[in-house]
């Protein structure tokens, strides 16, 4: 089993820490900081909260004026990437918001040593009308991480970070920072574009349906962008969204030979399904293929989870068969609860067939 993340704050990193610390400002307490750090509830807490509790525990150690730390925090982040590194910003975070002539910078320079995209985002709530022209400029900023943090930092529903309610209901301002960045040359800032579009269109699917149609087709990295940030609306099945891509429902795709291996799987167990699919129409050879399954839930309803199982060119009057394993054990995101569920296949959005199984 991988060794937990939180487990990389151990103490010859935050020695280390300590030593950047003490070079930068010699009246520096290692040994009171490093006391502070490993306290009697240190082992209990989560990669967030040691993250939080270091910067914390380091504020109680510098000298006390926040603009005086920052500028010894500025000399020190050099020395960290990463990941970890995000201690910088999260002092921002939590000492920082009355003072955003300092913390604005602090963030945009800490951004390229880890990420400042959790840490901004307070920022975003308190000062709107500083933040998003200052965003903007980010967005044409020579770093990429500073770029990336332009998208990242105002994605609606970033996971493990406060939400930006404001831009669930109007995201205007937010397309305007990825409309800049819709072809950028990095990658890692091209994902978290299509990731923050995925978010718009939860909110917001007319209007991520009516960008994505103005962008796509004109360059291959926004293409990318486009089908990634349609990824949510792809997997509900929502017609437009699939037809920008050339999959016109299944009309003309016959699905044959569908079974399961059981209608009985133990708790943790698995099962293989089988099908086929053959195209009779030349218009639909471009086929999309999913599976569903309608979990049974603790509560006695169903929860409906979208499988990938391929997407391509098919040709008219050949033959596909598929056979797929599907497992039922327990995940950190998902128990599964003995019951009736079922099975369907999904070709481009729609269901054409479907079996009832058994969790026993």
């Amino acid at each position: 089993m991988a060794e937990p993340l939180k487990n990389m704050y151990n103490k010859p990193y935050l020695e280390k820490f300590a030593g950047v610390f003490k070079k930068i400002y010699p009246a520096f307490n290692s040994k009171q900081f490093l006391k502070l750090v490993f306290d009697g509830e240190w082992e209990s807490k989560e990669l967030k909260q040691r993250m939080s509790h270091i910067a914390r525990c380091l504020h109680k150690v510098l000298p006390g004026d926040y603009r005086n730390n920052i500028s010894i925090l500025k000399k020190a982040v050099p020395e960290f990437k990463g990941f970890l590194s995000m201690i910088f910003p999260d002092y921002v975070e939590q000492f920082g918001t009355d003072d955003p002539k300092t913390s604005i910078p602090a963030l945009m320079l800490f951004t390229q040593y880890g990420s400042s995209e959790f840490a901004v985002r307070p920022f975003i709530i308190k000062y709107p009308q500083v933040l998003m022209p200052e965003m903007l400029k980010w967005a044409r900023h020579k770093n990429h991480h500073v770029r990336r943090l332009a998208s990242e930092g105002c994605r609606p529903r970033l996971p493990w970070a406060m939400g930006l309610p404001e831009f669930k209901l109007n995201p205007a301002p937010v397309l305007k920072i990825l409309e800049i960045l819709k072809a950028d040359e990095s990658e890692y800032v091209r994902k978290s574009v299509a990731n923050n579009l995925n978010d718009i269109s939860k909110d917001n699917p007319e209007t991520t349906l009516k960008l994505a149609k103005r962008w796509y087709g004109k360059n291959k990295n926004t293409d990318w962008i486009v089908k990634h940030g349609l990824r949510g609306l792809l997997k509900k099945g929502n017609p437009d969204a699939l037809k920008l891509f050339g999959w016109h429902g299944s009309e003309g795709l016959e699905t044959t030979g569908f079974k399961l291996s059981t209608k009985k799987v133990p708790n943790g167990g698995k099962f293989d399904f089988t099908f086929s699919i053959t195209p009779v129409k030349p218009v639909n050879e471009n086929v999309r293929l999913e599976y569903t399954i309608d979990f049974l839930t603790s509560t006695g309803k169903t929860g409906r989870k979208i499988f990938k199982i391929t997407e391509g060119r098919f040709e008219k009057g050949k033959t596909y068969s598929f056979t797929r394993k599907h497992s039922f054990r327990d995940l950190t995101t998902r128990k599964h609860f003995k019951g009736k569920h079922k099975i369907a296949i999904i070709v481009n959005g729609e269901k054409t067939a479907e079996k009832d199984f058994y969790i026993i």
